[in-house]
């Protein structure tokens, strides 16, 4: 069925699997900061970096941790990216050695805007749709591109009535 709403083809991502795949990510980058292996810092792509950002530092003992804040949604519609905040360029430079992390890559267009702030940074997604996949670095799993992804910070938890009733 080709006239669905993005939504109605949806990948649930649980605050445990997210953690799980953050992880994940973690131990996929460790050792592989240029020069040591180490990395100097983080950058959050703000706002669905934060959480795996947050996690990615500890996991590899990342002390540096800064964002950046890309708009560039409006509710479920993609506009055109735009810097809002960035990272404090003076300890940031180039990216050489930076770690920049997002939840997900949908069509690479936050990415590019955060390439050209930091040229040298590594760039890692948890998740990665086809169409962004190449402006990532690194990533752990790969959705089609007609998926909606639904985080946890944007799901509630409520009551749903049995199927077969209660009497």
């Amino acid at each position: 069925m080709t006239d669905r709403l993005p939504h109605e083809k949806g990948f649930h991502v649980s605050w445990d699997q997210l953690h799980r795949d953050a992880r994940a990510l973690a131990w996929r980058l460790d050792g592989h900061g240029p020069d040591d292996g180490s990395w100097r810092a983080v950058v959050a792509i703000t706002r669905g970096g934060m959480a795996p950002a947050m996690i990615v530092a500890r996991e590899l003992d990342i002390r540096i941790v800064d964002t950046i804040s890309v708009k560039s949604y409006n509710h479920q519609s993609q506009t055109e990216p735009k810097v809002i905040k960035s990272p404090d360029m003076d300890v940031i430079g180039d990216g050489t050695g930076v770690l920049v992390i997002d939840d997900l890559v949908d069509t690479g267009r936050t990415i590019e805007a955060v390439r050209a702030h930091m040229p040298n940074a590594h760039i890692a997604t948890v998740y990665a749709k086809p169409m962004g996949r190449p402006q990532v670095n690194s990533f752990i799993t790969e959705v089609s591109q007609d998926t909606w992804i639904f985080f946890p910070w944007d799901m509630a938890l409520q009551y749903v009535e049995p199927y077969r009733g209660t009497d």
